[in-house]
């Protein structure tokens, strides 16, 4: 280290950690706080110079790290994440140290002891996008180690960071034993799976036999349909208002993941992909009521017979299978299932190269034709119906872009973004790839704080050249309808979401986020009707499910609403928004420990997000603690100086702290910064002080919304 009265100029690697949730356990419980940090001080150090890292600085929670290599610094990287996930097997939550790790290669500065520059700044700002046991990496240091370490690199979304004038080009470490993650909790009633279930399907590897699939499956209930004295209704009866009929009045039916039989198993995304193809092509049959993913999707791995899946997920068939890809072979087997006595009604067995798919795609489609004598898909021909891409790379991209975005955390929607770009860039015609575009911008302020008014632009953009190039995608009216909601353009929200109905009265997302704009108007009976259509097409979606309690709560329902937390908590333990769903009807009912303690329960599994803590600082507050109110305001604070949306959480916790003049300048913080319609607070019961207010009437005033 050089003595402290000069200054040395070098490029080096720089690993910035943090430890997860720190700051919110030292609140909670300091003691062991202080217990964790030691024990994982002790367990990194040793690590450092085993990778001949030299360590800055710690600065509470974290160390700043300096190595002589990128690979060096990113081997260190993985080894503490593999120390840690061993420490932490068979841990109780609470006692698990987690970190994040950034590592970026630049200048440096070495002055006083210290180190300067931006090569120590982009490390401390890649570092919370990296998630609970990742490591971010600068493009710099993935040029450095691409071909040195065995590992894969995911690309994040072209990144704007704090104080740096350019958007930094990230990846994430695909770490070898990571598993999928539980979804973050999106703000309140605002969870949405959109679009993963709406796309039009895409000319891709193996399409042809996705098509052929479909429309054989499709035709074949069609078939059915006709000999029964029942027709089943058109596609074109079924408007958005419409209520879903009852399962004996339809055909449905619930497409299984299929099974990937490849020697290589990280072909799982192709296999997942392949059947989300399959069950996207299928929701388009008329007549034919289709399990959405996520309820489908609850079933891969287990050993549930296909009567009780049915029995669950309320339908007539499922249809299972497999897909094994071996080099450019493809072999995807196929079997359709009567849930009612077990039997096969269906079965066949394809096999196909890979290279070929393209070129054998209209000859399949004749077949198809030709065996069947229908067209699924009204006013279409074949090659119509398949509208998407010509190009495997960009298809492959585009599946696995599918595969992390429906683990939603704020860290795998951004690799999400980076999949779908290089799908764009592959093939700058791909309709669905700028669909899946659309749908993970319009998500990332819930799940990964970045701004709303940098994320919904983005989403609209490609949501709008998704719609350019295919106007048959549901999923990118979808997303118009929830961007036109954040524009406070409740018309064109309105006709955005009937659109997506029309085009897909099976996308349960599409019932759901048009259930939250009715609730948002006060039309709470309508939406409650509309979410429980979507929970009837997606049964075990434990955020629709919450979705109807939080309908219950602003009718002022509320043991019915708790009837409903009682439920979502069945289908998904520990679901955080069915703890904040029942720390909101405690406040209502003035029950504030029994509050405290549901909010407590979200943070822990949370940290410290802004949703979160505005709710458990106005509880700490009516409950009488108001040191801990103050300690929750500071966090607030500090989020909001670092660009997170938390102006109206700021503004709650004041209002528990009955301090309304200093909630007043927070609410018009909020309104002036759009993040929050102060319309939609005259229809909720958690903020009735705010709309008895006569400042509430002039706020209205101000935007035109007197009217």
């Amino acid at each position: 280290m050089p003595a402290d009265n000069t200054e040395q100029r070098k490029l080096a690697a720089i690993m910035f950690t943090d430890m997860v949730g720190y700051s919110a356990l030292s609140q909670r419980n300091e003691n062991l706080a202080q217990e964790l940090l030691e024990e994982h001080r002790a367990l990194l150090r040793p690590l450092f110079s085993r990778f001949n890292g030299t360590e800055i600085k710690t600065i509470g929670d974290a160390f700043l790290v300096e190595f002589h290599s990128a690979l060096e610094a990113a081997q260190c990287g993985i080894e503490i994440q593999r120390a840690l996930g061993k420490r932490n097997h068979d841990v109780p939550a609470g006692r698990r140290i987690e970190i994040k790790i950034g590592i970026h290669l630049g200048d440096v500065v070495h002055r006083g002891g210290d180190v300067y520059g931006d090569g120590v700044n982009i490390a401390a700002r890649i570092e919370p996008l990296a998630g609970a046991g990742g490591i971010c990496i600068s493009v710099d240091v993935e040029r450095q180690i691409r071909n040195k370490l065995e590992a894969q690199f995911e690309r994040l979304a072209p990144t704007e960071l704090k104080n740096i004038s350019l958007a930094m080009e990230l990846f994430r470490i695909v770490l070898p034993w990571e598993s999928a993650k539980q979804p973050a909790a999106g703000r309140r009633h605002s969870e949405s799976s959109a679009g993963g279930r709406s796309s039009s399907t895409g000319r891709l590897a193996g399409i042809t036999l996705i098509v052929l699939l479909a429309v054989v499956i499709g035709g074949w209930f069609i078939h059915r349909a006709a000999q029964e004295t029942k027709p089943l209704a058109p596609a074109a009866t079924h408007a958005p208002s419409s209520p879903v009929a009852p399962v004996s009045d339809l055909k449905s039916i619930a497409v299984l993941p299929f099974v990937n039989m490849s020697a290589d198993k990280d072909n799982e995304y192709f296999s997942d992909g392949i059947t989300e193809e399959i069950l996207n092509a299928l929701a388009r049959t008329p007549g034919l009521r289709v399990a959405a993913r996520t309820s489908a999707f609850a079933f891969k791995g287990g050993n549930e017979s296909v009567q009780r899946i049915g029995e669950l997920l309320k339908v007539g068939y499922v249809l299972e299978g497999s897909v094994r890809r071996a080099g450019s072979q493809l072999r995807i087997t196929a079997q359709l299932i009567n849930v009612a006595d077990g039997f096969q009604l269906w079965s066949d067995t394809y096999d196909r190269q890979a290279e070929d798919v393209f070129a054998i795609q209209t000859e399949v489609a004749q077949q198809v034709q030709e065996v069947l004598k229908v067209r699924l898909l009204e006013g279409a021909s074949p090659n119509a119906s398949l509208a998407g891409t010509d190009n495997l790379e960009a298809y492959d991209l585009y599946l696995r872009g599918r595969q992390f975005w429906n683990l939603r955390t704020g860290v795998d929607l951004q690799r999400a973004v980076g999949l779908f770009q290089q799908a764009t860039e592959t093939d700058p015609k791909f309709a669905a790839a700028y669909a899946g575009l659309a749908s993970s911008f319009v998500l990332l302020p819930q799940y990964a704080a970045v701004p709303v008014r940098e994320a919904i632009p983005k989403a609209q953009a490609a949501a709008r050249r998704a719609l350019e190039l295919d106007d048959r995608q549901a999923e990118a009216h979808t997303v118009l309808g929830y961007c036109a909601m954040n524009d406070w353009d409740w018309a064109a929200a309105e006709r955005e979401f009937q659109e997506a109905l029309r085009l897909n009265p099976n996308h349960a997302s599409s019932h759901q986020w048009y259930g939250e704009l009715l609730l948002d108007q006060g039309k709470t009976e309508q939406a409650l009707a509309e979410m429980r259509k979507a929970l009837q097409l997606d049964p075990l979606s434990a955020i629709i499910q919450v979705n109807i309690g939080f309908c219950l709560l602003n009718s002022g329902r509320y043991d019915e609403a708790l009837v409903e937390t009682d439920k979502t908590l069945k289908l998904s333990p520990d679901f955080p928004l069915a703890h904040v769903l029942r720390g909101d009807v405690f406040l209502l009912q003035k029950k504030f420990p029994e509050a405290i303690l549901e909010f407590e329960k979200v943070r822990n599994k949370t940290g410290d997000t802004p949703f979160v803590l505005g709710d458990l600082g106005n509880a700490y507050a009516c409950g009488g603690r108001t040191n801990d109110a103050q300690k929750v305001l500071e966090t607030l604070k500090s989020l909001s100086a670092n660009g997170s949306s938390a102006s109206g959480e700021i503004a709650f916790v004041y209002l528990g702290l009955g301090e309304l003049d200093q909630a007043w300048v927070w609410i018009e913080r909020q309104v002036e910064n759009r993040d929050g319609d102060p319309r939609i607070w005259k229809f909720d019961p958690l903020m009735a002080d705010v709309v008895k207010d006569p400042r509430y009437a002039a706020l209205l005033k101000k935007f035109g919304f007197d009217k």
